[in-house]
């Protein structure tokens, strides 16, 4: 074998990092691969470094990702590379090796053969009749909550033994549901998600055999996205390496976003205590993005104290400044980013190189208005269009029950949403009646209800529901269309409902839910003057959601919350609702942990441009169905100005840019353009502290040092200092 050879093609067009992560000799090696450095050519290549130049065998390297995509990227990569298949190859994401060490052995891992994977929904409907058996109201015990704490405890190593008996009864009767789900699922002999990495792990960390031979046999262990890693995998990772310690893995800790679904961004920080030879090495030349970008995302990011540091640089050009837009409202913003995707368009560019980002999904809405507006083909990336997510269909049924009784689909949909005790058996007793009597489900449901066919408690159920509906219809007469929406969220019992379920995706719902009030708002009645505005409404949102979204072979704009663009780049971006407490999230905000997370999405954001970026927010949004005067976010603040261009709206005049926090002088009274959330101020009883939220011009929250107070500018007297 010509090794030299070899070596050239394996190291062709590396730079010199990445030729010395590619050739680093075998030992713990942690590569911090920064945005657009090439982290997928050097792990790549150093896979077919291994084989080729260390004469190593593709069974006796063991590659970890975390998308089923990247594995499949990664290998076609690999045997092009090689030239011949590496189909034996255990390369894969965790939860696919798990699986397939438990299939060899199953009988160890107390699994029977021939043992079945439940995915989410499975799980969620095996949790609700667990709920059922223990006679537990769902109201109560939401079925989410309890797969939340489930799923929790299993990616931290938990099972309900390691749980001591809690004082809370709310915990001690998740304990007690987390057990009995245990049990349900080793009679039926099936494992969910998280069981897969919690007994594979449990397999080899009790199985001293097994977990020698596998030592053995992966001489070398690869990982991709390390600083996406929670408690479970990096010790499962452990397992594997612990021997002979050539553990190579690659991530970036600044762009470490998922804290909320269990990532440890400790993990890539504590890797070196861990491994203590590790060999550090650093990707700073990154590909995409302009000079410009790079340069102000470095600025943003080097807020954040628990990180271990890189500097993103590029050979190539220096770009043009990042645009900063403040818009009178988020309609106005909507706009203004439509107009510019137009222009970009009319330059001759490819709709589906513009990006439009925002931190949370449900600032969809806008941007989808729109878009359809001015016929211009989208696609939400990741997600549902705005009227297509589960909860605003389940608010548009109540809405549509309450303008026409008759409409059996709206009743199908919410009679037992929220769940009220109106099962499967109750409702094909109401279908029957409904058609024996030729009737809608509604009238035979009422029926139903004042007769003695039904047990009592499904009739008092039905007659409960039928008596809500009543009630919404009385009491939203004569309101405006979006107070009526509005009432009805909270009436019907949705608001509650989600805000009582803990599970990750419950805040985004609610959040969703909030905007739909605004999307009635917004709504302009141009049909039937006759026509009820609900009844137009509704007829709206059924067009919009029947309308299909582009396909991902089709030229469209992308639509996509900032979690989802991880990983990906677009020549034009727009980093949208740049306001304190919508980005970084007000619940972020006090949490020093947290904020750092939020700056780290900031910077995934900020480095998915590679020619142009747009950063704009609003000066007044409405928000659970009420406009806020907003302060521009603190991450804007942190973009360094000479990187910056304030543009304007056609014919708008408004008032200059607020400074940045290096020009805040000592000694500066109050004025609103310096008081914002972040700022450093000085009270002549409680000191000095940082200012956490405002409202309006009349009221600041600071916290000095610990003591948090409310007070009244006018009269507080504080101090702005550097």
């Amino acid at each position: 074998m010509n090794h030299d050879r070899d070596s050239d093609i394996l190291a062709d067009s590396l730079n010199a990092a990445q030729r010395e992560a590619v050739e680093a000799p075998p030992g713990p090696l942690l590569i911090l691969a920064g945005a657009g450095s090439g982290k997928t050519r050097v792990l790549t290549r150093r896979i077919a470094w291994l084989v080729r130049r260390c004469d190593e065998s593709p069974l006796a390297i063991l590659a970890v990702t975390f998308t089923n995509k990247a594995s499949r990227e990664m290998r076609g990569r690999i045997e092009r590379l090689l030239g011949f298949s590496v189909s034996g190859m255990w390369m894969g994401t965790f939860h696919g090796l798990s699986h397939r060490l438990l299939r060899r052995h199953s009988e160890e891992a107390g699994l029977r053969e021939g043992f079945e994977i439940v995915d989410s929904d499975d799980q969620l409907r095996l949790i609700r009749r667990i709920l059922r058996d223990m006679n537990l109201d769902e109201k109560q015990w939401p079925p989410r909550q309890a797969q939340w704490f489930i799923n929790g405890h299993k990616e931290e190593g938990r099972r309900p033994a390691d749980l001591q008996r809690a004082d809370r009864p709310l915990e001690e009767q998740l304990r007690r549901i987390y057990r009995e789900y245990e049990n349900a699922c080793r009679r039926l002999n099936v494992v969910d998600f998280a069981e897969l990495m919690l007994r594979s792990h449990e397999l080899l960390s009790q199985n001293e055999t097994l977990r020698e031979h596998y030592r053995e046999q992966f001489r070398h262990v690869l990982v991709d996205e390390f600083q996406d890693t929670n408690a479970i995998q990096y010790s499962w990772l452990k397992l594997f390496a612990a021997g002979h310690k050539n553990l190579f893995a690659v991530g970036d800790d600044d762009q470490s976003i998922y804290g909320w679904r269990g990532a440890r961004v400790e993990n890539i920080l504590r890797f070196q205590q861990d491994f203590p030879a590790t060999r550090v090495i650093r990707l700073e030349q990154n590909y995409r993005s302009t000079a410009v970008i790079l340069k102000a995302a470095n600025a943003v990011i080097a807020n954040n104290r628990k990180r271990l540091g890189k500097n993103l640089w590029t050979e190539g050009e220096a770009g043009v400044p990042i645009r900063v837009y403040a818009a009178f409202n988020d309609n106005d913003e909507a706009r203004f980013v439509l107009g510019r995707i137009q222009k970009w368009v009319g330059q001759g560019n490819p709709r589906s190189a513009c990006a439009v980002l925002y931190r949370s999904n449900a600032q969809s809405r806008a941007f989808e208005e729109a878009l359809v507006d001015a016929g211009m083909p989208y696609r939400v990336y990741g997600g549902l269009r705005f009227f297509e997510r589960a909860e605003i269909k389940d608010a548009l049924a109540y809405l549509r029950l309450v303008s026409s009784r008759d409409s059996d689909s709206a009743f199908e949909r919410v009679v037992n949403m929220p769940p009220r005790g109106i099962g499967g058996r109750t409702m094909e007793e109401v279908r029957a009646a409904a058609k024996a009597q030729n009737c809608s489900l509604w009238s035979a449901a009422a029926d139903l209800a004042q007769g003695r066919q039904l047990t009592p408690r499904a009739a008092h159920a039905l007659h409960r529901f039928h008596e809500l509906i009543e009630t919404i219809n009385r009491d939203t007469a004569g309101l405006p269309l979006e107070e009526v929406v509005e009432a009805t969220i909270q009436m019907s019992g949705l608001a509650a409902h989600h805000k009582n379920d803990q599970s990750e995706r419950a805040e985004a719902r609610l959040e969703n839910l909030a905007e739909l009030p605004s999307a009635a708002r917004n709504f302009t009645h141009d049909g039937d003057a006759e026509a009820e505005p609900l009844v137009e409404f509704l007829n709206h949102a059924t067009l919009e959601a029947g309308e299909t979204q582009a396909g991902e072979w089709e030229d469209c704009v992308q639509l996509m919350s900032l979690h989802s663009a991880k990983g990906l780049e677009f020549p034009l971006v727009f980093l949208t609702g740049m306001e304190d407490g919508l980005f970084p999230h007000q619940r972020n905000t006090e949490d020093p942990m947290l904020l750092e997370e939020e700056r780290r999405l900031c910077y995934v954001g900020m480095t998915r441009a590679m020619r142009m970026l747009y950063m704009t927010h609003a000066e007044v949004r409405r928000l659970h169905g009420r406009e806020h005067c907003t302060m521009p976010s603190r991450f804007l603040a942190e973009v360094p100005e000479e990187f910056t261009e304030h543009v304007r709206a056609a014919g708008r005049t408004s008032p200059p840019p607020p400074p940045s926090p290096a020009k805040w002088t000592a000694g500066h009274n109050w004025h609103s353009a310096a008081m914002r959330p972040g700022a450093r101020v000085v009270h002549k009883k409680f000191g000095e502290g940082t200012v956490l939220q405002m409202e309006g011009e009349a009221k600041v929250r600071v916290n000095f040092k610990g003591n948090i107070r409310w007070l009244m500018v006018a009269l507080a007297k504080l101090e702005v200092v550097k």
